[in-house]
């Protein structure tokens, strides 16, 4: 028996080897090879990447039952029974060679194997085919906004029912403790009776069967069965599995975290908001930990509804209806669930009552960590897609959390809990909204040049008129509308800001008239007392430059909005220069030039 932890040291599982019906010298093997393949650091950071060693090592199982003469140890493991697995394994699933993969890394952990093998282990191992036909291949396509907002209504309306349900249940249990609901018979006594047992204990009262197969088991008291089913009297004072399940589909929808994320997030939180009335805020830690070292991260959840959420007719949305903010949504199921999380122990935000399953985990209060509760929510819920099949029938939209965080972050368009690079390459691997994303970001970018245009650009002066300016600057000031001492301190630098000079840094139109500019030096670029001289060329083109850098580094809606304007203004400020004079001053910019280019793209240089 080997115990494996979760990486934040909330979970545990077993795995028995035992049941393994290969020789014991080579199962000892695999056990000890297992158990530094899960130890701390080996690379795995959730039990369900340890399930899926441990899987593999019972297929492996399975399959060299099939041997005539199977290895006895690992020295005897060849190279033929290796990829004899992958075939094995290949009539029985599409992720042969995934399974293949987790064999070798097992295999890597363990020690003696033959050295034909270990040259086999350290060769290029066949991939997963992925030419298989869409039909076969699940979906990876994210919700339309309809099909979103379609989920949401459904997972609104079932845990609004949920609180009615058990706030009233409460009501009546503490009017009854504070004797003004009593009743000695009948069925407010019973059911008053019931709901003191449930909070005291999270079931209800039981008793063994005196005879039969099952004498000495407990069950339901006979009287109980006849009020309803254990679920039924248990969900008056507790959410039931599946509502708890309705619970995390908002969240996945409002936060567009990780599923995995999304089970573990935790009932404790630290109120930002300082319970002043405000805008409710709660700020929750959170932990993924494929980030490694960047694995804890805080969420702030507001209570601001999202523009995602709003109905269709705002007017429909109460400032009382708390199912359309992330706090909200929060606060309710942190009030909703706190008794359970009482009677079941740990820190879960998501617990409720859930019916015996087939592996064997018997009926009661547990925290939700399966998918397939998400998945029975959109069945009961009778969701049908958009999309209509060949006869124009319905189809059913199946629910997903990872489909919910993809949809999250096409409508949002930002990343979350990664960076900006990795959102674009997850969002581009979308099938559903790559065309949609690019119209947007192309509609983003012709309005930002559109916007640049028709600001102007900023005033140049050109070598000729500096000489002009140094000759005679009375009269070259008042062709350019400035005062010749103006334009003095202008070509000796003392008015200089980053890309340009200003002339008047108490009258421009990016703040209040005689008070000094407090605007981003980018802004510049398009001011009526900004004037560009020569000596600015290699500054604009380092700046120009830069920006055609960024595009390539962050998302590519988040470039249009905050650059495009600029860059298409230097463009065409570097247009009025010759190719080799923008070359010439490429190449001749000094340290001190690059330097303060990086200071005024890390925003250092911005008034704070």
């Amino acid at each position: 028996m080997v115990r494996c932890f979760s990486a934040d040291g909330s979970e545990s599982e077993d795995y028995d080897f035992t049941p393994l019906t290969m020789p014991a010298e080579l199962r000892d093997e695999l056990v000890a090879a297992f158990t530094k393949r899960t130890a701390p650091g080996a690379g795995l950071t959730s039990l369900h990447s340890t399930n899926q060693v441990f899987k593999t090592v019972r297929n492996l199982d399975r399959y060299l039952a099939t041997l005539p003469w199977p290895p006895r140890q690992l020295a005897q493991l060849t190279v033929e029974q290796f990829d004899g697995f992958l075939a094995f394994r290949s009539t029985e699933t599409t992720n042969a060679a995934d399974e293949l993969g987790q064999l070798k890394l097992l295999l890597l952990h363990g020690g003696g194997v033959s050295d034909t093998l270990a040259a086999r282990l350290a060769s290029q191992l066949p991939t997963r085919d992925r030419t298989r036909s869409e039909e076969s291949t699940p979906s990876k396509q994210n919700y339309s906004r309809t099909e979103f907002q379609r989920i949401t209504a459904a997972a609104r309306a079932e845990l609004r029912v949920a609180a009615r349900r058990i706030r009233a249940n409460r009501d009546l249990l503490e009017q009854a403790r504070r004797g003004e609901a009593a009743a000695s018979t009948g069925p407010l006594a019973t059911r008053i009776r019931l709901l003191e047992f449930v909070d005291r204990y999270g079931d209800v009262p039981r008793e063994p069967r005196p005879v039969g197969i099952h004498k000495g088991k407990l069950f339901p008291a006979r009287w109980v069965q006849k009020i309803g089913s254990v679920k039924e009297i248990v969900s008056w004072l507790h959410l039931t599995i599946e509502e708890v399940g309705a619970g995390a589909v908002l969240l996945a929808a409002m936060t567009g975290e990780n599923p995995q994320v999304i089970f573990k997030v935790p009932a404790a939180h630290h109120r930002a908001d300082g319970y002043t009335g405000q805008t409710g805020t709660a700020i929750v830690d959170l932990l993924k930990p494929r980030r490694q070292r960047r694995a804890h991260m805080t969420l702030a959840l507001s209570d601001v509804p999202d523009w995602i959420s709003v109905p269709d007719k705002p007017e429909d949305l109460t400032t009382r209806d708390e199912l359309h903010t992330s706090f909200g949504l929060y606060v309710l199921l942190h009030e909703l669930t706190a008794r359970s999380r009482a009677l079941a122990g740990g820190s879960r935000l998501l617990v409720g009552y859930a019916s015996g399953s087939s592996n064997g985990v018997g009926p009661g209060l547990r925290p939700l960590n399966h998918n397939s509760y998400i998945k029975a929510r959109g069945e009961a819920w009778g969701l049908v897609a958009d999309q209509h099949d060949k006869d124009g029938k319905t189809v059913p939209l199946p629910l997903r959390l990872d489909l919910l965080r993809l949809t999250h972050i096409e409508l949002y368009q930002r990343p979350v809990a990664h960076t900006e690079k990795t959102a674009t390459t997850y969002m581009l691997r979308n099938r559903g909204n790559v065309n949609e994303y690019r119209q947007v970001v192309a509609k983003a970018l012709a309005d930002e040049v559109d916007k640049a245009r028709t600001r102007g650009r900023v005033a140049t002066l050109s070598a000729e008129d500096v000489a002009r300016a140094e000759a005679d600057p009375e009269r070259m000031a008042a062709e350019l509308g400035l005062t010749a001492q103006t334009l003095r301190r202008m070509i000796a630098g003392e008015l200089d800001t980053v890309m340009a000079a200003c002339s008047d840094n108490l009258g421009g139109r990016h703040g209040p008239s005689g008070e000094p500019c407090r605007a981003s030096f980018m802004l510049c670029l398009s001011c009526e007392c900004a004037r560009a001289l020569p000596r600015h060329l290699p500054v604009q083109v380092l700046v120009h430059d830069r920006l055609v850098e960024r595009r390539e580094q962050i998302d590519a809606l988040r470039w249009a909005s905050r650059f495009a304007s600029p860059h298409a203004q230097l463009a065409d400020l570097l247009a009025e220069h010759d190719e080799s004079a923008v070359a010439d001053a490429r190449e001749g910019a000094t340290e001190a030039d690059h330097a303060l280019v990086d200071r005024f793209l890390n925003r250092e240089l911005d008034l704070r």
